[in-house]
């Protein structure tokens, strides 16, 4: 399909909606014999067409070189700066070693700048009410002493 066709297409949907139809009209599709068939008329050819001839592969014995470990950055008072995900991370990786914290269904999101905060949801039937309770009042401590080591990048 023609870029053409897409924004003729793309343009009358947003004119549809809009309620005009003024750039609609002069953006005509391009007559059916110029665009190329989407399937071919026997599958046979097609997968003969895109499967290459065999080859000898060429293997080298040599192993990749390892890349280098990700430098730690550290803001001025010490603080290692992580993405919002990294510090999600660390929290779960926290909450998990409470008891009976779900292996699956727990989320953490972290938000703010300065000082970040973190919120905890669970998926339906993942936890009991008085453990997602608890679990929830467990999570300003645990903010908090993590705040002291780890700074949110932006």
């Amino acid at each position: 399909m023609s870029d053409d066709v897409k924004d003729a297409g793309l343009v009358a949907m947003i004119s549809s909606i809009l309620g005009g139809n003024k750039r609609a009209d002069s953006v005509a599709p391009p007559p059916l014999a110029e665009v190329p068939p989407t399937a071919p008329s026997n599958g046979f050819d097609a997968v003969a067409a895109i499967v290459p001839e065999a080859s000898p592969v060429k293997r080298e014995d040599a192993p990749a070189p390892a890349a280098p470990p990700p430098k730690i950055t550290r803001t001025a008072d010490g603080r290692q700066l992580l993405p919002a995900e990294g510090i999600a991370e660390l929290v779960l990786g926290e909450l998990r070693k409470l008891e009976d914290f779900p292996a699956t269904g727990a989320s953490v999101t972290v938000y703010g700048y300065r000082h970040w905060n973190a919120m905890i949801t669970f998926a339906p039937f993942s936890t009991s009410f008085q453990n997602a309770t608890r679990f929830r009042q467990a999570m300003p401590d645990l903010v908090f002493k993590l705040r002291r080591f780890v700074a949110l990048e932006i």
